[in-house]
Order: structure tokens, then C-alpha cells, then sequence
């Protein structure tokens, strides 16, 4: 039996009293966390849902995540996790396409939900916080159901330059190979460990090396709902965290509120990945609080964990090398290996990498050549072997640690009546990495003020991603092809 809520189960078996999820005063213990999984199993499969089916997961941070989580898994169905910050639109197109049976949304999220979900005629069940006592009167399922190695557990939605969400099918195998390495040889996570889950859970890193992890280790997973600095620093003291999870945001805004807010002996190591960390930041975080940083790298579409640095051999400023069992390569546009020191595109083989996009096999069969995963990044590699990011090949924008993919910004921007043409782009910010920015140019005889159309793209699209520079200009860049020519555009000084 391949599927991934048994390493649930194994864990209460082991652990059944020790603590397995906490947020502010509410702790589930492992026993207890299997025993609500299996009745929101029994639930579901009173519903009809069965083994293969799709259930979205359209949550924030709180223990209900983790119990729908390993519930769906265990009845054999894929999760599908989705931001509770997603508008309708969003909503339509991840439940659409996914062909979900229902969705589980967070009651602040629930009118998007429902909106988006009843486009496509989805059941939408709608969360609270007494949530949890209303699933201790469901049936539950005892047993789980058989799920071969190359069975979807999970569709992580993803975008590239094409715009159209896709979905990367991440395999129970995928999964549960990436969480054991992650967990043994990368972080030394042990059953007296106490994670903290500051990233999303819907999100790829957060749900492998915060939630996998804790759960195949039987550590404790301590969740922060909305990250702040001062409170994050303050539930380390306070639960005893001892590995941290974070992008270099997080990183950035604990460092600024300084050591002083609360005792942090307890941590050990800190795990960074989703956008480059700045070198200064990684060494200052070590000498303010005492713990190291150690950088990785991944996509969605690699359960994501494909390379990192080691413990006990790291570089400050690469992404490490590659984990146990995974390839990484740096090819030039005909698919050889360029010398070391030399920039190309980074490709990556092993057991990490997803079975494919969604029922999108062309789009699937364009990003593989011979195995090979072409992310899309390009890197070059040292003579030691460890890999460093360069740029992206993509347009792809990392606000925060969030992935903004500028088509689809563009495509809701072209909808504005006054829109002629629209480029969206990502210019540099101090806290966030890189901020979302669009210059735009209107039809002839209309009229619209760039405050209106940054309004217009925050109602339709999720909080992180509407751009906050919004310019307008008489013309855009172009090509001989007449393709816009994004290198050239530049967000004027003040641009609002």
C-alpha cells in the first residue's frame, strides 16, 4: 500500500499521545488527527467520492487543512489545494479543470468558492472553526484505499508563460519520497522536533517540508494562520520550534525585529527556499539568532524539493546540490551540458519529478526531453557541484514567495473596456523580492486613470498578485515580430 495518509497512521501508532498540529491554544495529538482524518474519509465516501476523484482544499493555515488533508488522501481521492485568497474566476478555472466532485473553503473564502464552484456545478462545503466537532460525529473509514506508487495524490496548480493554469499531478511516490529525504538526510527532522508552518500548506514547500515532514517524522507541526514577524518570533519561545520554514521575506522581517522579542535558543535550523536569499541577510539571520539558514531549490512540479545544502556542506548564495536519487543538469538550447561556470537552462530526473500536467499532454510533453524536467530557470553549476539560479527563463514574478504569472494579469487587464495593450512585469522591492508592475496602453478616444485599472485587477485576481505600479504610455516596446519586448520596459520613478 502506497498511500500517503499511511505515514498518518504510523505515526499515531508510534505517537498517539505526542502533539501533532497547534495553532494558538487549539493542539491535536497524533491519535486523535488519524481519528478525525478517517471519519472525514467515511464522509467523503458516503458522499460517493472515490478513489480518484478530485476535492479542492481552498483553506488558510489551521489544523482543519491538515485533518481534510490526510482524510481525502485516505479515501483515495486527489487533493487539489487552492488559496483561500482566490477571487471567483480563480475559483472556476481550478475546480473546472481539475473536474472536482466538491470543495472544502474556509468561511471567509466561501462566497468566492461558491460563486467560482457553482459555474461548474461544484458542491462547495463551507469550514469553520467548530468545523473539527462537527467531523467527530462522522462514520469513519477504518481502512485506506489502495493507491499504486504512480497514482495522483496531489494537483498543485501552476502557471509559465502561456498564462493557462496547469495543473502538476504529484504522484504518492513523488510525495512521499520527497518528505523521507527531506525529513532524514536534508533536515534531521526527529519525533522531538517542532516545525513551524509559516508557508501556506496549500503551496508545495510549506505542504512537503512543513506538514510531510512533521507527520513522517511524527514531529510537531506549530501553524501560523497569517505570518508577523514579532508573532512568529514570539511562538517560537513559546511552543520550542526548532526548525523554521520560510521564504526570504520572512527572513528578512525577523531579522529587522531583531532577537530581543523572545527567547529563539530553542531553534536549530532554518530551511529557505521560493526566491533567491540574499547572502547578507543569510549571515546576519545566523549571527542575530544563532541558527543557520541552508537554501534549497524546487518547483511545483518537483514535489519541490530538488537540490539543497547540507549541513555539513553549504555555499552561501547556491541552491545546494541535488537530493538523494534526483539529477540536475545545465544544457544549452540544444539540450547539451555546458561547462561548468557556464549558464544555461536547469533541467532535473529523478523520482521527485511530477507524472505530468493535468490532462495537458502537450503542454506535459514540452517541458521533457529524454526525462528530463526543463524548469525553466537558468543556472550554471561550480566545479564543486553546487548549482546557483541566475535568472528566470520564465516571466514568472516572486512576490513574497508567491508565484505571479504576468499573463494572467494581462489577460484581466485586457478585459478593461480602455485597454489597447498591456505588459506586465516584476521590478525590484526591498521587503517582497519583486513587486508586480503594468504599463498599459489605452484604446484611441477612451479614457481610464491607472488607479482605476489597479482597482480593477485587485477585484478580479488574489491580493498578492494585482499590480501596485500601474503606468500608462503612449506605446510599448516591440520586435520585428511585433512580439512586446519586456527587457526594455522601465517602471518610471514614482509609478503608481
Amino acid at each position: 500500500m502506497t498511500n500517503l495518509a499511511t505515514n498518518l497512521k504510523d505515526a499515531a501508532g508510534q505517537y498517539p499521545g505526542r502533539p501533532a498540529v497547534r495553532l494558538d491554544d487549539a493542539v491535536i495529538a497524533y491519535a486523535e488527527l488519524d481519528t478525525l482524518s478517517a471519519r472525514v474519509a467515511g464522509w467523503l465516501r458516503s458522499r460517493g467520492v472515490e478513489a480518484g476523484d478530485r476535492v479542492g482544499i481552498m483553506l488558510p493555515n489551521v489544523p482543519a487543512f491538515v485533518v481534510l488533508y490526510y482524510g481525502v488522501l485516505r479515501a483515495g481521492a486527489t487533493v487539489v489545494p487552492m488559496n483561500p485568497l482566490l477571487k471567483s474566476r480563480e475559483v472556476r478555472h481550478y475546480l473546472g479543470d481539475s473536474g472536482a466532485r466538491m470543495v472544502f473553503a474556509w468561511h471567509t473564502a466561501a462566497g468566492e468558492a461558491a460563486a467560482g464552484a457553482g459555474e461548474v456545478g461544484v458542491e462547495t462545503v463551507t469550514v469553520t472553526a467548530d468545523m473539527l466537532d462537527e467531523v467527530a460525529s462522522w462514520p469513519p473509514r477504518t481502512d485506506f484505499a489502495l493507491r499504486e506508487d504512480e497514482d495522483t495524490a496531489v494537483i498543485l496548480y501552476t502557471s509559465g508563460t502561456t498564462g493557462t493554469s496547469k495543473g502538476a499531478q504529484l504522484t504518492h511516490a513523488n510525495l512521499r519520497a520527497n518528505a523521507a529525504i527531506s525529513a532524514s538526510s536534508l533536515f534531521g527532522v526527529t519525533q522531538s522536533d517542532v516545525i513551524m508552518g509559516c508557508l501556506p500548506l496549500f503551496h508545495a514547500f510549506g505542504q512537503t517540508c512543513a506538514l510531510n515532514v512533521a507527520v513522517l517524522a511524527g514531529a510537531g507541526l506549530t501553524l501560523i494562520s497569517r505570518f508577523d514577524p514579532v508573532a512568529a518570533l514570539k511562538v517560537i519561545e513559546r511552543d520550542g520550534v526548532s526548525v523554521f520554514m520560510g521564504v526570504p521575506t520572512m527572513y528578512v522581517a525577523m531579522l529587522q525585529a531583531g532577537r530581543g522579542v523572545a527567547d529563539t535558543s530553542t531553534l536549530r535550523l532554518c530551511v529557505s527556499g521560493g526566491a533567491a536569499l540574499p547572502v547578507e541577510v543569510l549571515t546576519g539571520f545566523g549571527a542575530e539568532f544563532g541558527a543557520r539558514i541552508l537554501e534549497g531549490y524546487g518547483l511545483s512540479e518537483t514535489s519541490p524539493v530538488a537540490s539543497f545544502n547540507r549541513v555539513d556542506s553549504a555555499k552561501p548564495g547556491s541552491i545546494g546540490i541535488p537530493i538523494d536519487g534526483v539529477e540536475m543538469r545545465v544544457v544549452d538550447a540544444d539540450g547539451d551540458e555546458v561547462p561548468c561556470g557556464e549558464s544555461g537552462e536547469i533541467v532535473i530526473r529523478g523520482h521527485n519529478v511530477m507524472r505530468g500536467y493535468w490532462n495537458k499532454p502537450e503542454e506535459t510533453t514540452g517541458v521533457f526531453t529524454d526525462g528530463w524536467f526543463h524548469s525553466g530557470d537558468v543556472g550554471r553549476r561550480d566545479e564543486d557541484g553546487f548549482f546557483y539560479v541566475v535568472d528566470r527563463k520564465k516571466d514568472m514574478i516572486i512576490r513574497g514567495g508567491f508565484n505571479v504569472y504576468p499573463r494572467e494579469i494581462e489577460e484581466v487587464l485586457y478585459e478593461h473596456p480602455a485597454v489597447l495593450e498591456a505588459a506586465v512585469i516584476g521590478v525590484p522591492h526591498a521587503t517582497h523580492g519583486e513587486e508586480v508592475a503594468a504599463a498599459i496602453v489605452l484604446k484611441p478616444g477612451t479614457a481610464a486613470e491607472a488607479d482605476e485599472l489597479r482597482e480593477y485587477v485587485k477585484a478580479r485576481v488574489a491580493p498578492y498578485k494585482y499590480p501596485r505600479h500601474v503606468w500608462l504610455v503612449e506605446a510599448l516596446p516591440k520586435g520585428p515580430t511585433g512580439k512586446i519586448l519586456k527587457r526594455e520596459i522601465r517602471a518610471p520613478d514614482g509609478a503608481r
